[in-house]
């Protein structure tokens, strides 16, 4: 049996491995997510998640102040897979993005730190919905001799608060 601690655990490593989410805006006209990079801080144990976002982009040009944002989670190996909620909002804070500039930021910022179309945004999670692979080989037996699988299911699924 996994407990929520240990899912919530997983994802986050997952995240800091995998680091690709889906992100959105919640009730707004503008809907859509796209893939964004996700950041988090190495000795956070929860966040915030930090983006790199383009200015002329359409979900900073449809974010003013803070709204409620969705993301969506699924790590490289279908391991562990994730919806977050939370609020977004520009946060230029210059400590942060010297410290999570990296040369592949940088590709994408031709200006460097200074360039005018760079924003980092803040994703402060509140709540998650997470999901770990439960298929393994053990499972697999289990399920050959009887056992029921939505038992190994309910097992490896966690509705945690991250805020």
């Amino acid at each position: 049996m996994t407990d929520t601690q240990e899912i919530e655990a997983k994802f986050w490593a997952a995240l800091r491995s995998d680091m690709t989410m889906m992100l959105g805006l919640q009730g707004e006209s503008y809907n859509r997510t796209r893939p964004m990079t996700a950041q988090v801080d190495s000795d956070a144990d929860q966040g915030p998640i930090w983006f790199f976002g383009s200015r002329d982009s359409s979900l900073v040009q449809a974010l003013s102040g803070s709204h409620q944002a969705t993301g969506s989670f699924m790590s490289k190996g279908h391991h562990v897979f994730a919806t977050i909620q939370g609020s977004l909002k520009v946060d230029n804070d210059p400590a942060v993005i010297d410290r999570l500039w990296n040369p592949f930021v940088a590709a994408w910022y031709p200006g460097g730190k200074d360039d005018p179309n760079l924003v980092l945004l803040r994703f402060d999670a509140t709540d998650a919905e997470i999901w770990v692979d439960g298929s393994s080989f053990l499972a697999g037996l289990r399920m050959l001799f009887g056992s029921d699988p939505r038992e190994e299911y309910r097992d490896n699924v966690a509705k945690v608060s991250l805020g």
